[in-house]
């Protein structure tokens, strides 16, 4: 079946999550994405744990569909090899530190003179403007920065970080949208362009309402725990048993809610009875649900409280998302044949396009395993390989990264 960006040729010089977000979900859609590594190492991620058969799961989640070609960019003729890629693609994507791709004359200035219609796209911590355009971003660092942080957590214990990458994979998502984006316009104008993509950005942005209540009333904002600042009760409770979660985020739901806990007097209770009232009143509309929860197990309030129609639900650790019925039904975890690693599973693209869905094409590559392919299509043949690799501009196909082991 034909894929949306099948066409598309992506020079991926980016590293760890983000960018390999981005670009692996370009290769869902069809892209030709060509990575380019370390020749030695690769991808730093290639050597994170946790370790499956002498492969990276971190690596394995970020880079089925893609080719690997592991080039020396200290070495002039590895530089060359980039710029003739580069020269027929459709886009290249970086994540170095600003600048540094322009001193090495592979900055977007440079590509957009040998090839004016690339989509370029760099992705950093803080952008490529402003006084901190300079400074390296991390993750970690972006969750505090953003703001993140402070308002994750409970309210009387420290900041904390979200269990996931967040902000790696939200600015990986938005670098996807950006370059389909930009790849609109080239095909109505003709014009490629330079995309700034920066982690702080897109957590601002996810700031929202926030940002906004703060600006409108000068109140901070604080942490809640896993409450919402707008809606009550909107959290986690505690049954006999365990935790679950709970959304009533309208009156017909708050009156559904009342009922189904066999507790209708709650409706007529002033302090509860709207949820500006129960917002203004939140403490003590959680202590008192919690003293209803107690009395009975998870499994009870999920079933009666589901059966009234409102939100709800367990709080699943990863065992039990990855053996869900219905993250199994969304064919969200992706089965692929990896020489490596037996039964190797992976979570799926996000994308759900009927027509053109996303396919599997090729397994995340071993270090520089289309090396001699990648060149043979941009004209060099099997001698010149040989003289690449041997000058160390180019790495030994498939070859192991260094100081990877275990299980």
């Amino acid at each position: 079946m034909p894929q949306p960006l099948e066409n598309i040729k992506v020079v991926d010089l980016t590293r760890t999550l983000a960018g390999p977000f981005c670009t692996q979900n370009l290769a869902d859609m069809g892209a030709d994405v060509i990575k380019i590594e370390e020749p030695n190492d690769g991808d730093e991620t290639r050597k994170w744990p946790p370790i499956w058969n002498g492969e990276s799961t971190q690596f394995m989640s970020f880079n089925r569909n893609k080719r690997s070609l592991s080039v020396n960019l200290k070495s002039d003729q590895g530089l060359d090899i980039v710029k003739k890629l580069a020269k027929e693609a459709d886009v290249m994507i970086e994540s170095f530190r600003a600048g540094t791709l322009a001193r090495m004359g592979l900055g977007y200035e440079d590509i957009k003179a040998i090839n004016p219609d690339i989509v370029y796209c760099t992705i950093s911590g803080y952008g490529r403007t402003g006084p901190m355009a300079n400074k390296p971003g991390y993750d970690l660092i972006i969750q505090a920065y953003s703001g993140l942080m402070h308002l994750t957590g409970d309210p009387d214990g420290p900041p904390q970080r979200v269990g996931f990458s967040l902000v790696d994979l939200f600015t990986g998502m938005l670098a996807y949208g950006s370059i389909v984006t930009a790849l609109y316009h080239r095909d109505k104008t003709g014009e490629g362009q330079l995309i700034d993509t920066a982690l702080l950005d897109g957590q601002v942005a996810a700031m929202s309402y926030h940002a906004t209540g703060y600006i409108g009333t000068g109140i901070e904002p604080h942490r809640l725990g896993s409450g919402h600042p707008s809606l009550v009760p909107y959290q986690s409770f505690k049954a006999s048993d365990g935790f679950f979660i709970l959304g009533v985020a309208n009156p017909n739901l708050w009156e559904r809610f009342c009922n189904a806990i066999g507790h209708p007097d709650l409706k007529d209770d002033p302090k509860f009875a709207t949820n500006p009232d129960r917002v203004a009143h939140r403490g003590e509309m959680v202590d008192l649900l919690n003293g209803i929860f107690s009395t009975n197990s998870v499994a009870h309030w999920v079933k009666v409280i589901d059966e009234a129609g409102v939100p709800v639900g367990p709080i699943n650790k990863t065992s039990d998302v990855v053996a869900d019925e219905q993250v199994n039904a969304r064919e969200m975890f992706l089965e692929i044949n990896h020489p490596h690693v037996p039964d190797l599973r992976v979570p799926n693209s996000p994308i759900k396009l009927q027509g053109t869905p996303a396919q599997l094409r090729m397994a995340p590559p071993l270090l520089g395993e289309h090396n001699e392919e990648v060149l043979a299509e941009i004209g060099y043949d099997s001698e010149a390989f040989a003289r690449l690799r041997d000058s160390g501009a180019v790495g030994e196909p498939g070859k192991e990264p260094s100081g990877v082991g275990g299980h």
